[in-house]
């Protein structure tokens, strides 16, 4: 079982992520209403995460606007799309199935949707994600739009309806149990002791179809342009490096996979990196560094983000190695560099995309 522990942090500390919550305008603009007319002026291009209280007020106006429909949470969720959960989203573009997918967006779960921990645990022939109350309920639009936001990805990533075996709300039911019931496909209970999405486990090991080579690809460009800001080295440790980037996004970073990709043994990698007067894991490191503080200069990601598209497992594990190659966690070298940037006469380069 995988867990995300969020510490003592209450649900009035939540948040989610700006990119989640252009889910809403991006209904609201299918219904064909002004998202500004609705929900009043808003700052998503500017922040990386929201609130949960202001996502709770605009949930409630659009369902206010709406006259309290039954469902509004499956509605909106009928439009998610990978780039609605943001790095998270597209890091599970490059998994090689829905397992995978789902298992790097609960490790990540916080970076897009900061509420209760959320648990993913496999038993027998099902697969069950869980979230308990432990800090608190968001409410039913809340929870409805984010159960089946996941839901609703995960179908658009394989390319086919998969079907609930069971899902559960801890909130009151509602009037009219229809339209949750033909949205899931299976059984849905309310007033439960958490949330939970129970799954047939056969679907893990299905291939996604939305690999989406065009994303991926800008992604890979935009880590070499950050990679082309340091300094020059040999052509053979050039090639190298660039073949680390999607390897550390994907979270392979081992020599046998690097050596792979250059169609040799590791033993023979081993021994053409030694001959640089360097080591895989040293080369791994450096790249690793340098992507780090190119993205922690640009100031557009998250820590969580940053940490994921270096292939960490956890924030805390890339917090531990910035701070050894720097002396500093990434948050305050983040600052000290804001600060440097401020000063009369400094510049800010920042890599085309």
């Amino acid at each position: 079982m995988i867990r995300s522990s969020q510490g003592g942090r209450m649900m009035s500390e939540s948040r989610i992520a700006a990119s989640y919550a252009r889910l809403l305008h991006d209904y609201l603009q299918r219904q064909g209403h002004d998202p500004s007319a609705v929900l009043g002026p808003q700052t998503l291009t500017t922040q990386h995460f929201v609130p949960m209280a202001v996502w709770q007020t605009w949930l409630a106006a659009v369902d206010d606007h709406e006259g309290r429909r039954p469902a509004l949470g499956l509605r909106i969720a009928e439009g998610v799309r990978a780039q609605h959960f943001g790095v998270v989203g597209y890091a599970a573009l490059a998994c090689a199935n829905l397992g995978e997918a789902l298992q790097r967006m609960e490790r990540f779960h916080a970076s897009v949707y900061d509420a209760n921990p959320a648990h993913l645990s496999v038993h027998g022939d099902t697969v069950c994600i869980e979230w308990g109350v432990a800090r608190g309920r968001p409410g039913a639009l809340v929870d409805e739009t984010g159960l089946a936001s996941l839901v609703q990805l995960s179908r658009d990533l394989v390319g086919k309806h998969i079907p609930a075996r069971e899902v559960w709300f801890v909130n009151e039911t509602p009037a009219d149990l229809a339209p949750y019931r033909q949205f899931f496909g299976g059984e849905v209970r309310f007033d439960m002791p958490c949330t939970r999405l129970v799954l047939d486990a056969a679907w893990l090991a299905h291939p996604l179809r939305k690999s989406d080579p065009e994303l991926l690809a800008m992604m890979d460009r935009q880590a070499e342009a950050l990679l082309q800001l340091v300094s020059q080295v040999p052509s053979a440790i050039e090639a190298w490096r660039r073949s680390l980037v999607p390897l550390i996004r994907e979270g392979r970073t081992t020599l046998a996979e690097l050596a792979r990709l250059h169609h040799t043994s590791p033993r023979s990698l081993q021994r053409r990196l030694a001959d640089q007067g360097t080591t895989f894991q040293a080369l791994l490191d450096e790249t690793r560094r340098h992507l780090a503080e190119a993205h922690l200069k640009e100031g557009r990601l998250d820590l969580a983000e940053i940490a994921l598209l270096l292939g960490y497992s956890e924030q805390s594990a890339f917090t531990r190695a910035f701070r050894a190659w720097t002396g500093q966690p990434p948050a305050q070298w983040r600052r000290a560099q804001l600060r440097g940037a401020s000063l009369p006469g400094a510049s800010v380069h920042t890599p085309a995309p």
